[in-house]
């Protein structure tokens, strides 16, 4: 087993000596250095388990030290050396999240003490840390279903990047499960221990959505009544998700792009600076590529957010999915004897859909399914119409010739929905949305109806060839 490793701050050599002799007769693996510069350029380079430092330090003093730390691994226990016990800046170091403090001229023993005690809090924050992630990914896993090569491809990128600090562009369809993807990142992520904030930003008047972002001051604007916090600054330490970031208005683009550039936000009304530390996902089913060249998205701010892009295929790409999200709803349903199932009948119909409206349109689907049926298998009758007789018709179409004119390629399509329908003139118009008397009238223009009666459906015209 590796030896623990400390580090040890002092500008007083003799004391890095002295400490470097006595942890190393514990065994332990001792690093030391002279100023606060050096010891945050070590503990960003290396991992150690405990940090030893002097709070007086010419440059970089021992709480700036340890506020440095904190920001880079909040979990290392930092110990704060101090000549006096009663030293003010000493208590004011353990309120800022130092482990705790060490007189100068504390024994031995009491030093080693405060080091297994600073390690044992060590080990107990990495397991607890490491078990958090694991529930999380667990119960995520659940909830993100695929196997398919599209969504494999997905999950890799995603454990490739979450534990970076890069902001992240997910690009996807409604219904992709974008949003599902961002908490994936952010647990998955070292600030799993903080907050995942999210807010869409197309659902947010756009008056109110600078406000809900940097936060306002008092008096700012009719309604603001008190001092409230930006979502930046409820996210400090965990993930802000941006969901719909192409309906953002240019002049909030503008401030965004400077909180990504600055790391700091100015409220509404506000004049004061403030810091942010959030990892930023953002996320939309626009082209913004096209936005951008089209002048409704600013160029510079879709650059600082595509650092990271994740494209979600949709489910039409990944039908190989659909019989494990059929499998997940199902067994979601209420456990029991009469488990319900899907059959392969239904099954195939499932599988031969566009999904438009990708996993959330198939979730409601199953449900209203579940719901209605009383046999206990899901038939292909239980399914809604346009799933079961809107497949044929939404496959691609394809044009051998580019000649015909766009009256010609209407004939052609209306004739081909009517085969289809076996000239259930009624169903037909459902699928072309237009009403019957329209078709009807089409029909005639084209020479296949006479205008003094009307076929029955199901009942194909002599001219239905």
């Amino acid at each position: 087993m590796a030896a623990e490793k400390i580090l040890v701050v002092d500008d007083e050599q003799s004391m890095t000596q002295f400490l470097g002799i006595v942890l190393r007769k514990e065994g332990y693996s001792v690093t030391t250095v002279n100023n606060g510069k050096d010891a945050l350029e070590r503990t960003r380079a290396e991992d150690f388990d405990v940090v030893i430092t002097d709070i007086k330090m010419p440059g970089m003093d021992g709480i700036q030290l340890l506020q440095g730390i904190k920001k880079h691994d909040p979990s290392l226990p930092v110990v704060i050396m101090t000549a006096y016990a009663s030293q003010q800046s000493a208590i004011d170091a353990v309120n800022l999240g130092a482990f705790q403090y060490l007189i100068k001229n504390a024994k031995n023993d009491e030093i080693k003490l405060v080091v297994r005690n600073a390690l044992e809090m060590r080990r107990v924050r990495t397991e607890n840390l490491y078990l958090k992630r694991e529930l999380k990914r667990g119960h995520d896993e659940k909830t993100i279903i695929g196997s398919s090569e599209e969504i494999i491809r997905v999950f890799k990128m995603v454990d490739k990047v979450a534990d970076s600090d890069a902001t992240i562009l997910i690009q996807g369809e409604s219904g992709t499960g974008k949003e599902l993807i961002a908490k994936e990142i952010h647990y998955r992520s070292r600030r799993a221990q903080g907050p995942f904030v999210s807010i869409n930003c197309g659902a947010i008047p756009r008056d109110l959505l600078e406000s809900n972002l940097f936060g306002h001051v008092k008096g700012s604007f009719t309604g603001a009544v008190r001092d409230a916090a930006g979502l930046f600054q409820v996210a400090e330490g965990g993930t802000f998700f941006l969901d719909e970031i192409g309906d953002m208005p240019h002049a909030t683009q503008v401030k965004l792009l400077r909180a990504l550039q600055e790391r700091e936000i100015i409220p509404v009304g506000g004049t004061q600076p403030i810091k942010i530390d959030c990892r930023l996902v953002a996320a939309t089913n626009a082209d913004l590529e096209r936005e951008v060249a089209e002048g409704r998205f600013r160029a510079d701010l879709f650059y600082r957010l595509n650092v990271i892009p994740i494209k979600l295929p949709p489910l039409r790409h990944r039908r190989d999915d659909i019989p494990l999200l059929v499998d997940h709803f199902l067994k979601r349903q209420p456990s029991g004897p009469d488990q319900k199932t899907v059959s392969k009948e239904a099954m195939e119909v499932l599988m031969k859909y566009d999904w438009p409206g990708n996993v959330r349109e198939l979730e409601n689907v199953m449900e209203r399914a579940l719901v209605l049926d009383e046999s206990g298998v899901v038939e292909p009758e239980d399914l809604p119409e346009k799933i079961r007789f809107g497949i044929q018709q939404r496959g691609t179409l394809v044009i051998d010739s580019p000649t015909l004119t766009l009256e010609e390629l209407e004939k052609e399509y209306i004739l081909k929905v009517l085969h289809h329908t076996r000239w259930q003139k009624k169903r037909a118009s459902e699928i072309l949305g237009i009403n019957a008397s329209t078709l009807y009238r089409k029909l005639i223009g084209y020479g296949f109806e006479k205008g003094t009666g009307q076929e029955a459906d199901g009942q194909p015209g002599e001219h239905a060839a």
